[in-house]
């Protein structure tokens, strides 16, 4: 019987951990590990063209299933390119493991050509980031990197000489049961009774979700009917509780829209649930406040809290919800229920007018026709900028749909890449990329990555030939736009001649037929709009104070510029309101 390599015991645990693919680009120290995956039926290697798209892949397929994921890159500039998305997919909680193949461990510590330290670099973007400098320590390494990965939900990271990975494993060594799912967590009796009467000594009640409320969104609702408490959400939020919610007041924040900040102010008592929302101008400093979290070291960081819980969302409120009494009194939350209602009334109209016929398109239409013609289950990936503008008012989640984005990263170039991840996770589902024309050109080479293995991505690609949001964040700080305009090629074009199918839409009429067409289309496909670059203008009552990133130090001034189908649930929601 032929001795493995570590080389190929490393496949075997990856493939026992559920790793269906590894993501990269090959190169000499990481020709071992390929080579073991060439001969193991059980897993694949997918080459990119970028290993930074690699990272953002394996992230977004991580994000999807929950499950553990992978990339890697070759010694020195082949791994440092995984940063980017390893940053991404450890900041978004995507448990992911990233191969660091390293130069001949015989040359470390010589400046050697290639030469970095990956265990000192990946060490912010990681829970766990070591070097294997003996094949005695496999798989003990790979499996606790596993295990961090996993149970920590973020990235973990190996390096691996080539050299060692091409030497023999020891004969005996430990391979142990791997964990490869997460507990839930229940917070304990005390912090219950005391949520519970703060709960029922309170006069108004709000609940403000992120992602942490994944899979309790019945819970979610069952509580807000109990305390009679309006929801709002997050971004990241947006996908799991906006759906068939009758407690529907919107989304908070620059990108925010509704009465999600004036129910989160004007309450006695605000409830933040799984979220580590980042702008603290948007919370209230005047209101008492608790957090359940998952994650502990979350709790507090945004705002004083009166009360922190430990706990997964779903826990939490099944364990809470038998020692709350109910409410009657619907007041509050009928009045954030028409304030609601009545801010979408007036922005809707922002899009609405002469939209089919405004040239240069605007962006806002054919974010909503995208809502309109793409799959009940479509995967979106949204680029950072602009794109998250036209995601977060314009997509209709339905509890089917994904939105996967650098929501709490904010890097460029993401969609693309994550939809790479996202189409290999299920070649069956739709999967539409929402691309800025900046971040598209970063990574444009692994579009090419979608032709190789016939990916069936669709390619939206939003054209106004500039960094909109860079624009924006520059104009609202008084400084004359600069460095911002691009000179950019007929993307379509482009994607034919790569053998992609490409749609080039200059005219709004066009638009609707274009993404049937697209969509239809078996394989990759680019649709390449040019719209309006002025469509975002700088709200009448903005303040000009403004701090780098996206807090607002005056609080509730958000962009303007529509809100979609989200004005038919808020009116819709108005008939729960009991008429006099």
């Amino acid at each position: 019987m032929a001795k493995r390599t570590v080389a190929e015991q490393f496949v075997e645990i990856l493939v026992r951990a559920g790793v269906k693919r590894l993501y990269g680009v090959v190169g000499d120290s990481l020709n071992p590990v390929v080579d073991a995956i060439r001969r193991n039926s059980a897993i694949d290697w997918i080459q990119v063209r970028h290993e930074e798209a690699a990272a953002f892949a394996a992230g977004a397929e991580a994000q999807l299933t929950g499950s553990l994921a992978a990339c890697a890159g070759s010694c020195g500039p082949g791994n440092l390119h995984l940063i980017n998305g390893l940053y991404d997919a450890h900041r978004s909680m995507a448990p992911v493991l990233a191969l660091a193949s390293h130069i001949p461990s015989s040359e470390i510590g010589t400046s050697f050509f290639q030469e970095t330290h990956p265990d000192r670099l990946f060490a912010e973007c990681s829970h766990y980031s070591e070097l294997i400098s003996s094949p005695r320590q496999m798989p003990r390494v790979l499996q606790t990197a596993i295990q961090h990965a996993i149970g920590r939900s973020g990235v973990a990271v190996v390096s691996l000489p080539g050299d060692i990975a091409a030497e023999q494993a020891p004969e005996r060594t430990i391979e142990h049961a791997l964990v490869t799912a997460r507990p839930s967590v229940r917070p304990g009796d005390a912090e219950t009774d005391k949520l519970a009467r703060m709960i029922n000594e309170a006069g108004k009640v709000t609940l403000f979700c992120g992602s942490g409320t994944a899979g309790a969104h019945a819970e979610v609702m069952e509580f807000a009917e109990r305390v009679k408490a309006p929801v709002g959400h997050a971004l990241r939020g947006k996908e799991w509780i906006q759906y068939d919610n009758p407690f529907d007041v919107g989304m908070s924040g620059l990108l925010g829209y509704g009465a999600a900040y004036e129910a989160t102010h004007e309450c006695d008592l605000l409830i933040l649930l799984g979220t580590d929302f980042p702008y603290e101008a948007f919370l209230p400093d005047d209101v008492t406040i608790v957090q359940v979290d998952v994650r502990p070291e979350h709790l507090g960081r945004r705002s004083t809290l009166d009360l922190a819980v430990w706990g997964d969302v779903r826990e939490t409120l099944r364990s809470l919800m038998p020692k709350v009494q109910p409410k009657t009194d619907r007041r509050f939350l009928d009045r954030m229920l028409k304030k609601h209602a009545d801010a979408l009334e007036g922005v809707v109209k922002a899009y609405t007018r002469k939209v089919e016929k405004h040239l240069p398109i605007h962006p806002e239409y054919v974010a909503s026709v995208l809502d309109e013609e793409a799959a009940p289950d479509a995967v979106f990936t949204v680029d950072t900028g602009m794109c998250n503008v036209w995601a977060a008012r314009y997509l209709t989640p339905n509890g089917r749909r994904r939105v996967i984005g650098s929501f709490s990263h904010g890097s460029m170039a993401n969609a693309l890449p994550q939809a790479i991840g996202a189409q290999f996770l299920d070649r069956g589902r739709q999967v539409v990329s929402m691309s800025g024309d900046g971040g598209f050109t970063m990574l444009m080479g692994d579009f090419l990555t979608l032709v190789q293995y016939d990916l069936p991505v669709k390619v939206v690609l939003f054209n106004n030939s500039s960094l909109g949001m860079v624009e924006l964040e520059m104009l609202v700080s008084g400084l004359p736009s600069y460095g911002t305009g691009y000179r950019n090629p007929d993307f379509a074009a482009i994607a034919r001649a790569a053998g992609a199918h490409g749609i080039r839409v200059e005219k709004p009429k066009q638009l609707r037929r274009a993404l049937r067409e697209a969509f239809r289309h078996k394989g990759p496909a680019l649709v390449d709009i040019v719209t309006d670059p002025n469509a975002l203008s700088i709200p009448p009552k903005i303040s000009a104070e403004m701090v780098s990133g996206f807090a607002l130090s005056a609080g509730k001034m958000v962009l303007d510029g529509g809100v979609g189908r989200m004005l038919q649930l808020a009116r819709s929601n108005l008939r729960n309101i009991p008429r006099m």
